[in-house]
């Protein structure tokens, strides 16, 4: 209902109680619009409903309106509709611009200046994220901003107060050979290592050769030249410039079907200045006494100044029968 002056004993129709009731519960009679509209004084207390395909402009002038009127604004069309300061003064803390089926209540403080209280989506945080695994962080102040996702292995780091991805400097520990490589055949290769880390860890787990008694064996970068010495814990001397690259692990049984597994340490694998040692650890299953455990630790160098980029491991004899190796770079 549009706002009314009432006299003293003046009896409201039915009509006039409900156009009242709505306008007090924050609605009030709708004047349906499809062009821009410059707001006139018979709107105070009514909804200004602007239904048009196209932008379109509702403009608020002064003197037209109180200190305490109101005029409820909703954009039902599917052009933005913008709430415009004409010679009035129009401040909010939202939007002025609605979208479809957003509104707001433009609320006059003078008759020259009114508050829209925008009640439409666009005062909510508006989701800045375009790609799984974004994150949200503010920026200057309350704006929310997107962080977009890093690369595998970096870590969320802090630069002059903004967030932001990095290769961990210290501490960090990525696996190179995603999802582990599937032991088979007679051999594997983890290539393309970048020299990247301080260190490269293996893991090897569940590890079965389809010969008997057969050694685990590691070989870098494809290298079958006479550049591996080593010594195992059992041994009583180093072997040097061997062929056959060093054993991991020995004498897996597959007779007793049960895996062994190993871990080994390669430190500074990118220098290219010297040679590079590694430590091996590894447990398997004793076959002559299955009740036994073989625990053994190798210690070895691999004499070449070529950075370390690929790792292949096989057993001295046969295929793989099961087992998965993961390669660690670690910083």
């Amino acid at each position: 209902m549009a706002k009314q002056t009432f006299t003293t004993g003046q009896v409201l129709t039915a009509a006039q109680m409900t156009s009242l009731q709505q306008t007090a519960m924050g609605g009030g009679s709708t004047t349906a619009k499809t062009t821009s509209y410059v707001l006139v004084a018979a709107d105070a207390g009514t909804t200004v409903a602007m239904n048009a395909a196209g932008s379109t402009t509702i403009t608020v002038n002064t003197s037209l309106f109180s200190a305490g009127d109101s005029v409820f604004i909703q954009n039902w069309g599917a052009g933005t509709c913008t709430v415009t300061a004409g010679t009035a003064t129009v401040t909010t803390h939202g939007s002025l611009a609605l979208a479809q089926w957003e509104g707001g209540t433009l609320y006059f403080t003078s008759s020259s200046a009114a508050i829209f209280f925008d009640i439409s989506q666009s005062t909510g945080m508006t989701n800045p994220l375009t790609t799984t695994g974004d994150t949200i962080y503010s920026s200057s102040g309350s704006t929310p901003a997107r962080l977009g996702i890093g690369s595998t292995g970096q870590v969320l780091t802090v630069a002059s107060g903004i967030p932001s991805w990095a290769t961990a400097s210290s501490g960090g520990m990525t696996l190179i050979n995603s999802g582990g490589t599937t032991l088979t055949g007679a051999s594997v290769s983890i290539s393309s290592i970048p020299a990247t880390y301080k260190e490269l860890y293996v893991y090897i787990e569940n590890a079965l050769p389809a010969t008997n008694d057969t050694q685990i064996r590691m070989r870098f970068n494809s290298d079958t030249n006479t550049v591996y010495s080593s010594i195992r814990s059992v041994d009583t001397s180093i072997t040097k410039n061997d062929t056959s690259s060093l054993g991991l692990a020995f004498n897996i049984s597959n007779t007793a079907a049960t895996t062994g597994i190993a871990i080994a340490r390669i430190p500074n694998y990118f220098n290219t200045v010297a040679p590079k040692n590694f430590t091996c650890f590894s447990q398997a299953t004793y076959s002559s006494n299955t009740a036994q455990w073989l625990v053994s630790q190798v210690t070895g160098v691999y004499n070449s100044t070529s950075a370390i980029s690929s790792i292949t491991l096989f057993p001295a004899s046969g295929n793989w029968t099961s087992g998965t190796a993961y390669v660690y770079g670690v910083q």
